[in-house]
């Protein structure tokens, strides 16, 4: 707006007058805009709450409507009353319902080769090979390769093995045995479990043999794998794990068992205790497994599920009270009202939602009701896999829901429409608000000049008018009365 001072030649308050005048062709106007802008707003965030609320609930359908979430399995174990957890058991949604004794816990063994005491060495810096030479590590299938330079000593060995990159799970260790003769006795210890896979060294040079399973010309070399049969000795060969499941032995190579019970992964954490013969007196001996449908997964989806609901069916009718984005809130809360109870076909006993123990109040409102004639618990225990089908199968309650929330919730639905529409409109309040001061600046432009010119013509009179009284003032005989 223009920026002068009125009235200044005249001495009215024509500043006043002006502003006056367009504030009371402006002020009413920009209150209309405002009106509206606000109104417009407020259905915005009425349709934002509405698309969180019901996009929470769509989130909670998504659970519902998928039929692999009524047919998950959960797996319990009852571990030993003592001694600590003797085994882990995972299942898949396949596996079959049943229960099971697992007993006489043996785990799985990696091989362990020490040297005899004709192949130790006096001490750690004595040398292993003059020349240098190669050794190859193999345990099964999984094998690596050792570089010795010329007056490599047993240290040395023992760090070019345990540095290695692709050792596959050999330690190489060093014994000293003290005493007056003492020695350092070399020990290799393989992780790699299962029967027959025991470690095998061998060598390209016979400088190694000492420190080799194998000698390099044939036979045995220095480093031994007991087999247990020594009196004190040790069986330090590759073993499988084996367990006992309702009295049938199995085995593997290593310490899980996938699909020893079929769709089911048991994995052993520890050798069952001495004496463990698995007998159901004794709670020491044998741990329990049983696999169940997941229930309590299924009952907590429906539960969630009403609450979201609930939470949705309030926000929809706080929003048609309010009169605001309310014919979106009245088509959708209709819809849910009338879908949500829909009969469905193929699920047995259970025709309705209300057949699981759900119930409806007055409001609309849902409520998982454990005082109904069927609860949710009885559905659960007489009829679970027909809970799948009213919910998830073909026409059931969350697949009709989860088809109508699309309609709202889909890029270019109902819901961003209806955004987009008020989000035009507030575009339109704002270029109107533009315009508007645009035209109060040319209006005030003109209040201006129209009053500059009055100012003008008064200013001049009020000169004149002293130019007369200052004459007359010096006229002979002329008095000023005081």
């Amino acid at each position: 707006m223009a920026i002068t001072s009125a009235g200044v030649g005249s001495g009215l308050d024509l500043e006043g007058i002006i502003k006056a005048t367009v504030d009371s062709e402006n002020l009413p106007k920009i209150a209309q805009l405002d009106k509206r802008e606000s109104a417009v707003k407020l259905q915005l965030t009425a349709i934002g709450q509405i698309k969180s609320d019901i996009s929470a609930l769509d989130s909670k359908i998504d659970f519902l409507k998928d039929i692999d979430n009524f047919t998950k399995r959960a797996s319990t174990v009852t571990q030993p009353s003592t001694g600590g957890d003797l085994v882990s058991v995972s299942s898949s949604d396949t596996a079959t319902v049943g229960n099971f004794k697992i007993s006489e816990v043996s785990l799985a063994q990696g091989s362990r080769a020490v040297a005899d005491d004709a192949s130790a060495y006096s001490a750690t810096t004595d040398v292993v090979t003059a020349s240098g030479g190669t050794m190859t590590f193999t345990a099964g299938a999984k094998t690596f390769d050792i570089t010795l330079a010329a007056g490599a000593t047993l240290a040395d060995l023992r760090t070019a093995i345990n540095d290695k990159s692709d050792n596959f799970g050999v330690s190489a260790n060093i014994i000293n045995t003290g005493g007056a003769s003492p020695l350092s006795k070399l020990v290799f210890s393989s992780s790699e479990t299962g029967s027959g896979n025991d470690l095998t060294v061998t060598n390209s040079t016979a400088e190694l043999d000492k420190v080799s399973t194998q000698a390099n010309a044939g036979g045995v070399g220095g480093m031994l794998i007991s087999d247990g049969t020594a009196p004190g000795s040790t069986d330090d060969r590759a073993k499988d794990a084996s367990i006992k499941i309702d009295g049938i032995t199995t085995t593997s190579s290593t310490n899980t068992f996938a699909d020893a019970i079929q769709d089911s992964t048991i994995t052993v954490l520890r050798n069952s205790d001495p004496g463990d013969t698995g007998d159901p007196a004794d709670s020491d001996d044998f741990a329990t497994f049983n696999v169940d449908t997941d229930k309590e997964t299924v009952k907590k989806t429906i539960t969630e599920f009403v609450d979201a609901f609930n939470t949705a069916l309030s926000t929809l009718s706080t929003v048609i009270l309010s009169k605001t984005a309310d014919a979106t809130a009245r088509g959708l809360k209709n819809a849910l009202l009338n879908q949500v109870g829909n009969f469905v076909s193929g699920a047995g006993n259970l025709q309705t939602v209300y057949d699981v123990g759900i119930s409806m109040d007055n409001s609309g409102h849902l409520k998982v009701d454990p005082t109904s004639v069927n609860t949710l618990d009885d559905a659960m225990e007489n009829s679970y896999d027909d809970i799948g089908t009213l919910f998830a199968g073909t026409g059931g309650v969350g697949t009709t829901l989860g088809e109508t929330l699309e309609l709202y919730l889909k890029s270019g639905g109902i819901i961003k429409a209806e955004q987009d529409q008020l989000n035009e409109q507030v575009d339109g309040i704002e270029k109107d608000k533009e315009d508007h001061a645009y035209r109060m600046e040319l209006f005030e432009k003109r209040l201006r000049q129209k009053y500059a010119s009055l100012d003008v013509l008064i200013a001049g009179m009020r000169s004149q008018g002293s130019a007369i009284s200052q004459s007359l003032s010096n006229l002979p005989g002329f008095t000023r009365e005081s």
